[in-house]
């Protein structure tokens, strides 16, 4: 059973038109200049008599959200209280702490002292990484001990109570400075992700009415007692929309008990607001509920839910529940306020390629909305009370304004509401009208559950032109703190989610599952969707094909690229009105869950746009470069659709021609990708789809003379099949692209949020089955957390919807076929003798036999890294303990030699920037899941055991696609075996020379100083961090950083060499050369002018062993990690390379001035800059609401 209508307007209409509405419904409602008339003597008073300097205002003055003062504190609240050991406690202080200057003037006595506090204290703290002596251990102890101190002073502020009973204690004395004061508790606390999280909540909410019902008046009208706000979220572990059966049967009872609890003892209860997302699925609740309320209850007209007035569908809401509650014949409460995940939300639409914002862009638009839904509030006052949540003077005026109004002459009922903590000057004002009465939200707590709350509060309210903030801004005129908010900006603040990347390239469309017409049309395609038998392609016309593809390659070549290009736009548009049909095939086929299904659809269509820029950004400029022929792509069948586009789009934009083999399993998506193709101007047999078996058809189009290059998704050990394959035919080197596996790893210390972990995991590790090559296989704990995180993480787990492919409430379908599910099963049970078992859920028995390769999520605990002995290439999850240094983790992660996807869980700034830059990983991820790279945002690809690079969807993936016209030398052949050359030790050697450790910087100062100004130039160019676009609340950097030990190999020693070996030195990787022995007096001279200039004598070990013995030394050593050659020995070298184990290395043979980049592994660094609360930037850039 699923929702199967919307109740509301659709959710993304244009912001323009939604506001030209409400501005109409406002028109003669109100007079704006006499509210500001009547709120500014509220303002000056407040200026004269200012809130403490703990209050909301004064906090915000002194240390502004954009500082970095006011950054450290907020950061600094949001983790400290929670860490439980000394060592990261010091750590993340002193990270924090050291960002900021608080040496500078502060205006208030309190603010002077707190800062000069704090700056003396950041002398007695060590690096947030480094060491320490013992007295300044001592001191840092001490310093977190204060700061620790000041950090629940704090929170104090804005908690009324640690318990119920204490909340209720203060109540009761502030209630006797303003007698026309209310309480609505709030228990504080996250989302629950298991069901006993659940459960627990449930109980303190039950416990809190029954303390609230001891003080209760059991007559009247329940707006005269104090209540309770209770979210939906807290009381259900998978409170969305997909799950609706179960939230349904399992959430409504739940709630329905504190309705019923409340209504016994007269109390009012606030359903609290939440994403949008969930908003229509909160309307089935709240009818349901109010069907109970009407049937056993009807008197209580105490319920009541919290409306967002910065969503575009706000009135409409207003008038739904209106409807409702007359149709019911009971009494509503409705709390408005201006909304809580106005950053979330924007982010989840760029990041869904949503066709608006389903909030207002603009704080002006979101503050007519507020008034609008005022209006329609008090218009429907036969049916609900209203009660107004705001802090902001001039809408409380207008609020006053429009309830005076009233109706036949009896003004408006209704009352106002503010935060604990904030507004207390403003409404000292408002409240010596006796008439008005104010409810006061009141958090109530331990401290450690209030700071996420807290730091929403400091969001919302600290971009530099909210209402708050200006408050105590005295440089604030009251025209401009008042200016009218009635007027219309015709553009949002923010590009639309199409727009993302700006005029180069449209964003992909997706779809809101929780939107009832946007999912419709998919499960009508589903229903429709027949997987076709696709017949194996005859192994002994693999031959002609390949012909056809030289022919084709003539043709295609000289096609213009800008004509190429707009191929691919063509079909990426096709390819993007068809969603609902191909979803379906993926679905049908490859056993994809929705969401999986549409985010591979729109990265296909991500693929096909970036190539298509990229490759006329590359060879538009550059008509010397050319295509090299005909490219066999191998592509997986864990995502059919969007690595089989990927690999033949970046062919096909430069020139080459294709011979596409798709997975075995997964034919069909293919064949409709390239028929899409074929329509949309790729000519037949520029791209040919050759279906087979890896064995045959796969082998016999790797063996193919006139093959230019191979592009490879898969496991290790056939990338490594696939290299010997090549490298044993005749003829200049192919290049090989390979994307492997990994054993993929997240490290959490004691600084990160739990339920931000857990929600990582569950996507990182369980999402398709766990068959991403990015999917999480071992998860490091820090031991002082890991009891706790691991519970939850087992609980959250069993929550996981294990079901029918198809269903909206599978989160985890069958896996490919039996071979995997044999291969996964064979690791399970080898972890049960080996390790210890923490989850394994059996699966249903009917849909075992319905869907047999099922398997349900796995979590083992082993005792040491070491014991992650392989990928396993479904739902199963590795945690292990750690302590310690967490330098000491990541060298034996790196230690494993597969480096694909990392995970880093911290607060610690700066540790998770160390970390990432020491870890020998391609995608490194920090507070935030594993999986999901974007094109252009993430490139995606790894390094050792984990790929070749360059990373797919990056600025470097095209260029090994074409090459510059260069004439090929006649082959030299190597003779002997290699035996007894040592390599080890010169590489072991080099590595320790320190300038693995150098920066851009200075090996550029160093080649300025040789000389070598070209170089240092194109080195700054080319290896610089670049920072990629994305989605907001997010940063994504691509970093180049040393292969490392680089082979360099020529039989003589001229400008050419030297400059090959000055390229391999520009990127950081220290050298072992092999040159005949009557080319070593040039390689030393070179070398002392090298040393001279700055150079590590160290950095380089020539050889003293004949040249072909070392050079086929170097190249079939595990110890090197790149090669440098001349032209004619690369197929010799390249088939010593390939005849190793381990890792496929690079070897270059052509000019390394124009492509540094190759001597360098590619990171791409993925930081989620909202886990401490929220988009500090975002808010800072566009007001507050």
């Amino acid at each position: 059973m699923s929702r199967q209508v919307d109740r509301l307007p659709f959710p993304y209409l244009p912001e323009h038109g939604v506001l030209s509405s409400r501005l109409l419904a406002l028109e003669g409602a109100m007079d704006w200049a006499a509210a500001a008339q009547m709120a500014t003597p509220w303002v000056q008073s407040v200026r004269k008599n200012p809130p403490p300097f703990w209050a909301m205002e004064s906090l915000l003055k002194e240390y502004p959200i954009s500082s970095a003062e006011g950054l450290a504190l907020m950061r600094l609240a949001e983790a400290l209280l929670r860490v439980p050991d000394t060592e990261t406690a010091v750590a993340l202080t002193a990270d924090q702490l050291g960002r900021a200057d608080f040496d500078g003037a502060a205006d208030s006595t309190m603010a002077r002292l707190s800062s000069s506090a704090i700056a003396l204290s950041k002398k007695f703290l060590p690096g947030s990484e480094g060491e320490s002596s013992l007295m300044t251990k001592m001191g840092a102890k001490s310093v977190v001990a204060a700061t620790l101190r000041a950090v629940q002073l704090l929170g104090r502020q804005f908690v009324l109570g640690q318990t119920i009973e204490e909340g209720m204690k203060e109540a009761t004395a502030a209630r006797k400075k303003q007698p026309n004061l209310g309480f609505s508790y709030d228990m504080l606390g996250e989302g629950a992700r298991t069901d006993a999280d659940a459960l627990r909540y449930l109980a303190s909410y039950q416990h809190a009415i029954a303390a609230i019902a001891r003080t209760a008046n059991a007559s009247g009208s329940p707006a005269h007692n104090d209540g309770i706000s209770i979210k939906l979220s807290a009381l259900h572990p998978r409170y969305e929309d997909l799950q609706y059966e179960r939230v349904m049967s399992e959430l409504v009872p739940r709630v329905w008990t504190l309705c019923e609890a409340a209504a016994k003892a007269n109390l009012n209860l606030t359903i609290d607001a939440e994403e949008v997302d969930r908003l229509e699925l909160s309307l089935d609740v709240f009818e349901a509920l109010i069907a109970q309320v009407a049937d056993r209850v009807p008197q209580w007209a105490g319920f009541g839910l919290a409306l967002q007035s910065y969503q575009t569908r706000a009135v409409e809401l207003i008038e739904h529940l209106t409807q409702m509650a007359r149709r019911h014949k009971v009494k509503l409460m409705c709390r408005l306020v201006k909304g809580a995940y106005w950053d979330a939300e924007i982010k989840r639409a760029q990041e869904l390629g949503l066709p608006g914002y389903p909030v207002f862009t603009h704080k002006h638009h979101t503050d007519v909305s507020y008034l609008a839904c005022a209006r329609a509030l008090f218009a429907a006052s036969d049916v609900i009370f209203p009660q107004f949540a705001t802090h902001n003077a001039g809408t409380i005026a207008a609020i006053l304004q429009m309830a005076e109004r009233g109706s036949g002459g009896v003004a408006f009922p209704f009352e106002l509401q503010r935060l604990h903590g904030m507004g207390e000057g403003v409404y000292r004002e408002v409240l010596k009208n006796s008439k008005i009465r104010c409810r006061v939200y009141a958090p109530v707590g331990a401290h450690r559950d209030l700071l996420a709350y807290l730091v929403r509060r400091l969001l919302e309210n600290g971009a530099n032109s909210s209402f708050v903030n200006q408050l105590a801004d005295e440089s604030v005129s009251m025209d401009v703190l008042f200016n009218t908010p009635l007027r219309l900006s015709p553009e949002p603040a923010m590009p639309l989610p199409v727009d993302m990347f700006g005029a180069s390239r449209r964003n992909s469309m997706g779809l809101d599952m929780a939107v009832v017409s946007m999912r419709r049309p998919l499960l009508d395609a589903l229903e429709k969707t027949t997987v076709p038998i696709v017949p194996f392609f005859d192994v002994a016309q693999v031959g002609a094909a390949a012909e056809a593809s030289h022919e084709a390659f003539k043709a295609w070549s000289v096609v213009p690229v800008a004509t190429r290009a707009q191929a691919l736009r063509k079909t990426a548009d096709a390819m993007e009105a068809q969603l609902p049909e191909l979803c379906g095939m993926l679905v049908k086929e490859a056993f994809k869950t929705w969401a999986d299904a549409i985010s591979e659809v729109r990265e296909a269509v991500d693929f096909f746009r970036y190539y298509a820029n990229e490759a006329e950004r590359i060879m538009a400029p550059s008509p010397q470069l050319s295509a090299l022929g005909p490219w066999v792509c191998i592509s997986p069948w864990n995502f059919p659709l969007a690595i089989f586009c990927g690999q033949v789009a970046a062919a096909l934009a430069t020139g080459n021609t294709v011979l596409a083999k798709p997975a075995e399993q997964t034919p069909a998506i293919a064949m409709m990708a390239v028929k899409l193709m074929h329509e949309n101007g790729v000519p037949a047999d520029a791209l040919q789809l050759l279906h087979g078996p890896g064995e045959t058809v796969g082998a016999a189009l790797v063996a193919q003379p006139g093959v230019a290059g191979v592009v490879f998704t898969g496991s290790t050990q056939v990338a490594k099949i696939i290299q010997r394959a090549l490298a044993a035919k005749e003829g200049p080197v192919a290049p090989l692209i390979a994307e492997t596996g990994g054993i993929n790893v997240m490290l959490v210390d004691s600084s990160a949020l739990p339920e931000q972990v857990a929600d990582a995991v569950m996507q990182s590790a369980f999402r398709s089955a766990g068959q991403r090559c990015s999917a999480l296989r071992l998860l490091c704990v820090h031991e002082s957390v890991a009891d706790g995180m691991i519970e939850m993480i087992e609980g959250a787990a069993k929550e996981l919807g294990v079901g029918r492919v198809g269903a909206l409430t599978t989160d985890l379908g069958p896996v490919i076929d039996k071979e995997a599910f044999d291969n996964i099963q064979r690791h399970v049970q080898r972890l049960h003798g080996e390790a210890k078992s923490l989850l394994n859920v059996p699966v249903d028995a009917a849909l075992s036999s319905e869907q047999p390769h099922m398997i349900s999520p796995q979590m083992f605990e082993v005792k040491d890294i070491a014991e992650v002995k392989a990928e396993i290439f479904g739902p199963v999850l590795q945690v292990v303990r750690w302590t310690g240094d967490p330098a000491q983790l990541i060298a034996r992660i790196n230690a494993l030699n597969y480096g694909l996807t990392m995970g880093i869980q911290t607060r610690i700034d700066s540790r998770a920037q160390a970390l990432a830059a020491s870890a020998h990983v391609g995608n490194i991820y920090v507070n935030r899941n594993i999986i999901g790279a974007v094109v252009g945002v993430q490139p995606f690809g790894g390094e050792g055991l984990s790929g070749t690079g360059p990373k797919a969807g990056g600025p470097h993936y095209l260029q090994r696609f074409v090459h510059e016209s260069q004439a090929v030398p006649a082959a030299q052949k190597l003779h002997g075996d290699g035996q007894g050359v040592n390599v080890q030790s010169p590489a072991l050697a080099v590595r320790k020379s320190g300038w693995l450790k150098s920066t851009l910087k200075q090996r550029c100062d160093w080649l300025e100083k040789l000389g070598a100004k070209p170089l240092a130039a194109a080195a700054r160019q080319q290896l610089a961090d670049r920072v990629l676009p994305g989605p907001t609340g997010e940063s994504n950097d691509l970093r180049l950083h040393p292969r490392g030990v680089v082979a360099a190999i020529s039989d003589r020693v001229d400008s050419a060499t030297l400059a090959q070996w000055l390229g391999a030195l520009a990127g950081g990787n220290p050298l072992v050369v092999a040159v005949p022995s009557e080319a070593r007096e040039a390689v030393r001279e070179a070398l002392g002018q090298w040393v001279s200039a700055g150079l590590p004598a160290a950095a380089v070990h020539v050889l003293d062993t004949p040249f072909e013995a070392g050079a086929v030394a170097l190249a079939s050593s595990e110890a090197i990690d790149a090669i440098v050659a001349q032209p004619a020995y690369g197929t010799e070298l390249n088939r010593h390379m390939a005849a190793r184990d381990g890792a496929v290395v690079p070897l270059i043979t052509e000019p390394l001035l124009g492509c540094l980049w190759r001597l360098c592994a590619e990171q791409t660094l993925t930081i989620n800059t909202t886990a401490a609360g929220g988009n500090v930037e975002l808010f800072a850039g566009l007001p507050a609401l």
